[in-house]
């Protein structure tokens, strides 16, 4: 029994038992969700965002140019008389379009 009762008098309080999980949850929190939610917010703007004629890449890769944005809804010209409506949680991203090239050339000195 004298056992017993030095054995719970020698324990650590019950904050310092929880502290490494806590620290886990922390460190996860900014290295994985916050990072996550961050990238979904821009994620929402950039659908908001979309007007006609921009180009996009759809989630299952189709590239197109949109010509007309509804509420919920996207219609797309994926080539000559071809379009698609998508739903607008299904564009992955707008295109980069290419810079463009002006008429100076460019000295690279060695």
């Amino acid at each position: 029994m004298y056992l017993f009762l030095a054995q719970a008098a020698q324990r650590p309080p019950a904050l310092v038992s929880f502290m490494p999980i806590i620290l886990i949850f922390g460190v996860f929190y900014f290295l994985i969700i916050k990072p996550q939610r961050q990238k979904q917010a821009e994620h929402q703007k950039m659908i908001q965002a979309v007007k006609k004629n921009d180009e996009i890449i759809t989630i299952g890769g189709i590239h197109g140019t949109i010509i007309n944005v509804k509420e919920g809804s996207i219609t797309l010209r994926i080539s000559d008389n071809v379009k698609i409506e998508i739903q607008k949680s299904a564009v992955a991203g707008l295109k980069k379009s290419k810079p463009e090239v002006s008429g100076e050339t460019i000295e690279v000195k060695s």
